[in-house]
């Protein structure tokens, strides 16, 4: 549904950050023979044709951070791993297999997806029976050479070999919605769960932090069938004193990766906290479309209108002023069937996909209204723009020079989308893409078919 990520992991100094420049034809990620120079996952989407693919460089597995952010960093390669769909694991074939290399494949032999072994270095022909070594790893092995610019066709092709086929439009059976329930710890989730299950399958409590791990409910409403991702309630980074604490965030973060609508609960009793905030930006970060659910209304009713609290919410979350707010009771049932609806209405959002046709009209009005502001003395250009995935809707502009698209441009251009196509409650991905200007045709024109 959206767009194939391809992740490059490895220990340290193997070269993942060369190779994704390499690949990407730009510097983007910083090469430096020091550990741990990477550390946060960097992105760039790369076009292969007329797919795209999001190339992700993570930081070196088993690097012990000078900054003591070793547990961030595995943070993050973790998450990368569990959003790819191909990998690419890198080794040095100057130094051989090394007792780092061997973890990193015991670790990577629980990752299901496909995985290319690229053995870096390999700079001459002559060095590819040395990084023959590496075999023993029980994967075919593409040799290459950043420095010597060797073997870059060979992998390319390897990489489109290993992509996931993209799913077609002809496909009609209905998926099933997977549904996150998440929030602080005492909000209602689990009472939440088992309303909807109609059973007492989650453990509900007045003790905060029940619910140490994800749990999958399975459940219908009309006909329909849903899963239902209970999990355990946040808590902030400092308050995470046990093992127990710490795998049941790591499992509620993955449950939000791979739902399809998140329901961010929170007490209506109660103000909202930085966790809170916290695990919004979370969901945010994630482009996941989300509900704000206030539970447990049956304590407020008749005291606060319900106008109070979303004007509270809006304030709170600004950058997210698109997103629905329920109110509920979970332990009577309360609005709880309307919630679902809507939900449903919000998958159907995130898996609509526009025409280039259509995105390009409106496109066309959007830049005839406001165009965009001056960049250096120079009017930017935006030539048009494709919808290139779903799940979330994902939008390429081609312009003249990335760079020059202000963030505010870019918000104006996203809300006249929201506006105008059927996303106005889901999060919108857009990437900035460069295109030389044509000297024969104006390109929207081109795509609307004139």
């Amino acid at each position: 549904m959206g767009i194939p990520q391809l992740v490059i992991v490895g220990r340290p100094n193997v070269g993942k950050s060369s190779i994704f420049n390499w690949l990407a034809g730009k510097r983007l990620a910083i090469v430096d023979p020091t550990s741990g120079v990477t550390r946060d996952r960097v992105t760039h989407l790369i076009e292969f044709g007329d797919r795209f693919v999001e190339m992700v460089d993570t930081g070196g597995m088993g690097v012990k951070d000078s900054d003591n952010l070793t547990e961030q960093i595995e943070e993050q390669i973790q998450t990368a791993l569990d959003s790819a769909d191909l990998i690419l694991f890198v080794v040095d074939t100057r130094e051989g297999v090394t007792p780092l290399d061997q973890e990193v494949n015991k670790r990577l032999r629980y990752v299901n997806v496909p995985i290319i072994l690229v053995a870096n270095k390999t700079d001459a022909p002559a060095m590819d029976s040395q990084a023959g070594e590496f075999y023993r790893f029980g994967r075919k092995i593409i040799p290459v050479s950043v420095v010597s610019s060797r073997g870059k066709d060979d992998l390319w092709q390897a990489i489109i070999e290993r992509l996931p086929v993209p799913t077609g439009p002809e496909e009609n059976v209905e998926p099933v919605m997977k549904v996150a329930i998440v929030g602080r710890r005492n909000t209602g989730k689990s009472t939440f769960v088992n309303t909807l299950a109609q059973a007492e399958r989650m453990i509900v409590s007045e003790v905060p932090g029940t619910t140490r791990d994800s749990v999958d409910v399975r459940f219908e409403l009309d006909g329909k069938a849903f899963l239902a991702i209970d999990t355990p309630g946040f808590r902030r980074g400092k308050s995470v004193s046990t093992d127990i604490d710490f795998y049941s965030s790591h499992r509620a973060q993955r449950s939000i990766r791979r739902a399809d609508i998140v329901l961010l609960f929170f007490d209506a009793s109660q103000r909202i906290s930085k966790v809170d905030k916290q695990l919004c930006d979370y969901v945010s970060e994630q482009y996941k479309p989300c509900v704000f659910v206030a539970n447990k209304w049956d304590l407020l009713a008749d005291s606060m209108p319900t106008e109070k609290w979303v004007a509270y919410l809006r304030d709170t979350f600004r950058t997210m002023w698109y997103v629905p707010i329920a109110f509920i009771t979970g332990q009577t049932g309360r609005n709880v069937k309307a919630l679902l609806n809507h939900s449903q209405m919000l998958f159907k959002q995130s898996l609509s996909r526009i025409s280039t046709a259509q995105l390009n009209k409106l496109l066309r009005a959007a830049l005839e209204r406001n165009q965009p502001p001056l960049y250096k003395t120079r009017r930017p250009k935006i030539f048009y723009a494709t919808q290139v995935a779903m799940q979330p809707p994902t939008i390429v502009l081609f312009t003249s020079d990335p760079q020059s698209l202000s963030q505010t441009y870019q918000r104006y251009l996203l809300s006249v989308f929201r506006d105008n196509l059927p996303f106005s409650e889901v999060p919108i991905k857009l990437y900035l893409r460069k295109r030389a200007q044509s000297d024969q045709t104006d390109e929207i024109d081109a795509k609307l078919g004139k």
